[in-house]
């Protein structure tokens, strides 16, 4: 099993930024990358799924919504234990609860979530 702990969250004003950080330990065998999620109170009460925020495989390729596309920057280190996830010019909507979650080669093979860290942007 992977165990996933988030950190790096708080309150900021819009235009800040933050970094968020995954801490990643376990049996990683399965992990081929790191996905970063977020979601609202509201989105959950709709129930709509978590938002795909980002994500970095093992060779370091990236991938981001569009959303946050050139506001938000993910990395990891080089023993692959800690993925982060860089957030600058922040806005409102980007107010969430933000968890990682590994993915494998195979989809659904290596689906591990932390507990969250939150983040709120107040205007």
């Amino acid at each position: 099993q992977v165990q996933l702990v988030e950190s790096g969250g708080g309150l900021v004003q819009v235009g800040g930024s933050l970094t968020l950080s995954c801490e990643i330990s376990g049996d990683t065998s399965c992990m081929y990358g790191v996905s970063w999620y977020r979601q609202t109170p509201d989105r959950q009460a709709a129930k709509k799924e978590r938002e795909f925020v980002s994500h970095i495989d093992r060779a370091g390729a990236t991938r981001y919504a569009d959303s946050v596309k050139g506001r938000f920057s993910i990395s990891q280190d080089n023993a692959k234990t800690a993925v982060h996830l860089q957030m600058i010019s922040l806005k409102p909507e980007d107010t969430a609860m933000y968890y990682c979650k590994t993915f494998g080669v195979i989809d659904g093979g290596c689906d591990y979530w932390g507990q969250g860290t939150q983040v709120t942007v107040s205007s």
